[in-house]
């Protein structure tokens, strides 16, 4: 039989079935429309059968693939489903349908859940160099006239509560950068500071984790940024409406109990508004990318130089944003 014709009738066959158990067609299901999330915190767990989409809320960790299965309901896979498909109005669905409908056994506390990381199959990690005043001048950095942006790699991305194994064959020189990652919410391109953040799904916490020996050892930052799980991000992204000004939040660094960092997003050379709109002009920003927008002073880099004890195995690392969590993970 023709290819074309077991076609046709293999359609029928499928049609008819549906049409007997009183199931739509696929062909007949409207196309949801994209959406980015609103109102949430949300987290990517770690499972046997990879990254799965998590929300925090006041009764514990809801594991969306397991509620949308419990519920009858289409969920988002992970936050990469979540965000670069714009399944934001499934998601809201089925977080009020397991509110209303759901048992307990849907959620975790959250001591118990292990985290993945909170992004993981962005386009771009796009990063932004000498971005607060004071870490220009701790560093003798002239202050930039442009956004001086380079990249990390998906190679790097590591989670809350994870570890970064050094490469001490290849540096010596290791170093924390805490920073405001933006996630991106809305594809963009050409966008004017006055829109800017209206392309946000939300923002995180997150470290530029930095082997300062091998970002200096040529004029190009690359290979001292994208190293093993150099980009740790999480534990939440929150979306952007639950978290308002991103240019006015408390950032900080502790290591070891010793606090490093302690500023203001308010700091930034370049704003959010003004990375993102920058950002735009030159390349098309995807939902699911991921902005680190620079580092306040207290970095090693910056003391005198009998002064700089590197970061070592053993060392641990926490990162804090206000209104984003705790960003920890140890050094190995």
């Amino acid at each position: 039989m023709p290819t074309n014709r077991r076609q046709m009738l293999a359609g029928t066959a499928a049609g008819l079935a549906a049409a007997a158990t009183g199931a739509a067609s696929p062909a007949a299901a409207a196309p949801e429309a994209f959406a980015m999330p609103r109102g949430l915190t949300l987290l990517n767990l770690r499972g046997s059968d990879g990254p799965r989409l998590g929300v925090k809320t006041d009764r514990g960790i809801l594991d969306a693939v397991a509620a949308g299965e419990a519920l009858g309901l289409p969920a988002p896979r992970d936050m990469d489903d979540l965000l670069q498909n714009g399944r934001g109005e499934s998601l809201a669905r089925l977080v009020a349908a397991a509110r209303e409908r759901g048992t307990p056994a849907l959620y975790a506390r959250e001591e118990t859940v292990s985290f993945a990381p909170l992004v993981t199959r962005p386009e771009k990690i796009i990063m932004m160099g000498f971005n607060y005043r004071t870490h220009a001048a701790e560093t003798g950095t002239p202050v930039p006239k442009d956004p001086p942006l380079f990249n990390k790699y998906n190679n790097s991305l590591n989670h809350h509560g994870g570890t970064i194994k050094l490469p001490v064959n290849a540096a010596k020189q290791f170093d924390y950068e805490t920073e405001l990652v933006i996630v991106i919410g809305r594809e963009c391109r050409d966008v004017p500071e006055a829109e800017a953040l209206d392309y946000v799904a939300g923002y995180a916490t997150g470290n530029d984790f930095s082997a300062r020996d091998l970002q200096r050892l040529t004029s190009q930052f690359m290979i001292g940024k994208t190293c093993d799980g150099f980009a740790p991000l999480g534990p939440y992204l929150v979306t952007s409406d639950l978290v308002g000004d991103p240019n006015n939040l408390r950032i900080e660094t502790v290591v070891n109990g010793e606090v490093r960092q302690d500023w203001n997003t308010n700091d930034m050379i370049f704003n959010c508004r003004q990375l993102i709109s920058f950002a735009s002009k030159v390349m098309t920003l995807k939902p699911g990318d991921i902005f680190f927008t620079g580092t306040p002073q207290g970095v090693i880099l910056g003391l005198p130089q009998d002064r700089r004890v590197w970061l070592k195995p053993g060392d641990k690392v926490v990162s804090r944003l206000e209104k984003l969590g705790e960003l920890r993970f140890d050094l190995a």
